[in-house]
């Protein structure tokens, strides 16, 4: 049976959900507070989604989902409409704006459920007030549904202003793997993006070997356009696909200096997305958008 229980962090003075299924060691910890993000995940007695302490999540914004826009934005500045905006620079080093305005909020749960086979907790943040860069009101939901061996992510937004907002969406979760040398990825893609030094796009190029990506002990902060969905990500101790409902898919993978840790970060958009245009996308006023990231233990 499955128990959903709001707990503290007393470390961290944080509180989280705790979902947890003791008989099929399946759990997962999602704190409130940091973003509605997933911080722990297990599956079937395999850790996927593990702390990346001492690493604070200011610097690593583990499994905090990117609204409205994922990746950088260059300088913070961007024109929509004919009008120009310009973001908070939180990226210092490299005057960027950097992963959306949503993964320090505080969400509030919504609706739960359980029954014998699995559980879900939806969280929702409602923004009231312009931001800065971001002149609109919306409202976003995360629904997170645990199985014995999958997690759905399924994410909401809704535009609550009276004027279209342009926005792309990511989540920018990191799995732990015992020995991430020997570990690979698995996806399609044939085209990398090309960044300049302040990891803003400036092209593409033509890549090939990507259906046995292997991650060894390189530093990655790298964007390819998938060709399709599907994503699988291989380690010695266990193997998962991760899959989107996404139309237009982009992989961002990211190796922080904690190395038996790896991100692997499903977008719809990239790097200076507001300015470029890749996968950069419109909500009309009183629109939604639904998007759902699943990840299946193989």
């Amino acid at each position: 049976m499955y128990n959903i229980n709001l707990k503290t962090d007393n470390s961290k003075g944080l509180e989280y959900i705790e979902i947890e299924n003791a008989s099929i060691l399946t759990s997962a910890k999602i704190y409130t507070s940091l973003g509605g993000s997933l911080q722990e995940l297990t599956l079937n007695g395999k850790p996927l989604i593990t702390s990346l302490d001492p690493l604070p999540y200011s610097d690593t914004y583990a499994s905090s989902i990117l609204f409205p826009f994922a990746n950088r934005i260059d300088n913070g500045s961007y024109t929509f409409e004919d009008k120009n905006f310009e973001f908070p620079i939180n990226e210092i080093g490299n005057n960027n704006a950097l992963h959306g305005l949503v993964f320090n909020k505080t969400f509030k749960v919504v609706d739960q459920f359980t029954d014998d086979n699995q559980a879900s907790v939806t969280l929702e943040y409602v923004e009231k007030n312009e931001s800065k860069g971001f002149p609109y009101t919306f409202a976003i939901q995360l629904e997170y549904i645990l199985t014995e061996t999958s997690l759905d992510l399924n994410v909401t937004i809704k535009n609550t202003d009276n004027k279209t907002f342009p926005f792309t969406l990511g989540w920018h979760p990191y799995f732990e793997s015992a020995n991430l040398f020997d570990s690979t990825l698995s996806f399609s893609s044939d085209k990398q993006l090309v960044l300049n030094d302040r990891c803003i796009t400036t092209g593409t190029t033509d890549v090939s070997g990507t259906n046995h990506f292997e991650i060894k002990d390189k530093y990655l902060d790298d964007c390819f356009l998938l060709n399709h969905n599907d994503i699988t990500f291989n380690t010695p101790e266990y193997s998962f696909v991760m899959s989107s409902s996404s139309k237009e898919s982009f992989l961002q993978i990211y190796t922080p200096p904690k190395k038996t840790h790896v991100a692997i970060e499903p977008t719809t958009g990239v790097s200076n997305s507001f300015n470029n245009n890749m996968g950069l996308q419109t909500l009309k006023p009183n629109e939604t958008y639904q998007l759902n990231w699943n990840i299946k233990l193989q």
